[in-house]
This record gives C-alpha cells, structure tokens and sequence, in this order.
C-alpha cells in the first residue's frame, strides 16, 4: 500500500476541522493538521478527531505547508504521496480516492483537483476567486502553454518530487508557485474536476478585500517572475 500523507493548513477552522477529518479515506496514512496561529480550538478538535496536529505561529498558507512537509522529512516511514487540503471543508475529502488514483494507476507526478462550474456549488467561489483563476491560468496558458484552469488548493504530488519542487512561497501564493514549477521541470500533470461546496465560516482570503488583493498580487508576481526566468 502506498504511503499517503495529506496536510492540511487551518486558521480557525473548529467548526469545520473534524467534519474534514472524518471523511479522509482510511487508504490514507496520517492526517497532518497544522494549526496557523489559531486562537479558537481547532488544534483541540483535531486531535480528538485523529489527527497529527502541528502549531505554526508564522501566519501564511505556505507556512503552515512547509511545517507539515518538514515533519513529513522528519519520518523514518518513506513517504509516496503527499495530499493538500484545506480545512473549512469546502473540498470532499472522499474525492481523495480520486485525487491520488491518475499518480497509482497511470504513474502522473502531479494532480489538481478542479473546481469546474458542473460540480460546483453556486456562491462557493466569490468573484475575485473566479477572476484571479482565470486571469492566473490564462496567463500560465499563454506563457507556458499550460492546460491548468484551476489554482484549486485540492491537490495530490509525488513526494520526491515535491522536494525537488524546493517550494519558497510563504504566504497565497503557494499553490501558483507548485504549478508553475510542475511545469518548468515538465513533471507529468492532470487536472481531475472535483465536488465543491459553500466553505464552513468566512474564507481568510477571498472573504476580505485586504485577502483578494494580497493574493491576486502573489499569485501575478509568481507568474510574472517564471515569465523572464530562463
């Protein structure tokens, strides 16, 4: 059986953690839930559900995501495949299955789970989300002929070769960053459309103006720099 580790970065999620928790498909080895500079019960919650809970003060996505890859490293059990997923429940942990089957079965490197208009909940992605995707994957199109149409969080890679990705990003542009380096070192990729519903609280990101802008602005920047990297 392959070693499956998912890590899920959370900012105040009590609400929504356990329901997260609990649809994780039992295939999956270790839950990793990293607690980011929380101030309600949500490393509580976590643990009462299962899960391995870490404490990362530094606020940021791509912080709470290089803590869990560095206990990850920590391991003496080798790691096969490495799952992220936010926890405000938004995302169908079941859909894990799914996420993880095109890396087993037809040996991809890297897999996002796509949040494509069919499968997706109405109000469940805000107008800055549904811009700044289409502006993000229009632009990887454009300069690196991409076939990416998401920056879905809901994603599935290869350890090793997460590694060798030597992911930088601390804060929203974390998920840009993975995908535009996928397709600099042409790992082997696919976009598999996933259920998407109305998050559990309010979103940290899309939910304030302060949030949208910040993220449009990294997400561009990432973009922009691979653009004139040779």
């Amino acid at each position: 059986m392959p070693e499956i580790k998912v890590i899920i970065p959370a900012y105040n999620e009590e609400a929504s953690i356990a329901h997260v928790i609990n649809d994780i498909p039992n295939s999956v080895s270790e839950v990793i839930v990293i607690s980011n500079n929380s101030t309600d019960t949500t490393e509580a919650v976590a643990k009462n559900a299962g899960a391995t809970v870490l404490s990362e003060k530094r606020k940021g996505y791509g912080y709470a995501c290089l803590k869990g890859m560095e206990y990850i490293a920590s391991q003496t059990t080798k790691t096969d495949i490495v799952v992220f997923l936010d926890g405000d429940y938004s995302d169908y942990p079941e859909e894990i299955t799914k996420i993880v089957a095109p890396i087993l079965e037809d040996n991809y490197d890297f897999v996002v789970g796509a949040r494509v208009a069919e499968t997706r909940e109405k109000g469940s992605m805000t107008v800055p989300q549904l811009f700044g995707n289409w502006l993000a994957t229009s632009l990887m199109r454009l300069f690196f002929k991409s076939k990416f149409t998401d920056l879905g969080p809901f994603r599935a890679i290869k350890y090793e070769k997460l590694l060798a990705l030597n992911m930088e990003d601390k804060t929203y542009g974390w998920t840009v960053e993975m995908q535009l380096k996928v397709l600099k070192r042409k790992y082997t990729y696919l976009e598999v459309p996933v259920n998407y519903r109305n998050r559990i609280g309010v979103s940290k990101v899309s939910g304030t103006i302060k949030g949208a802008i910040f993220a449009g602005f990294k997400i561009l920047g990432w973009i922009f720099k691979y653009s004139f990297k040779k």
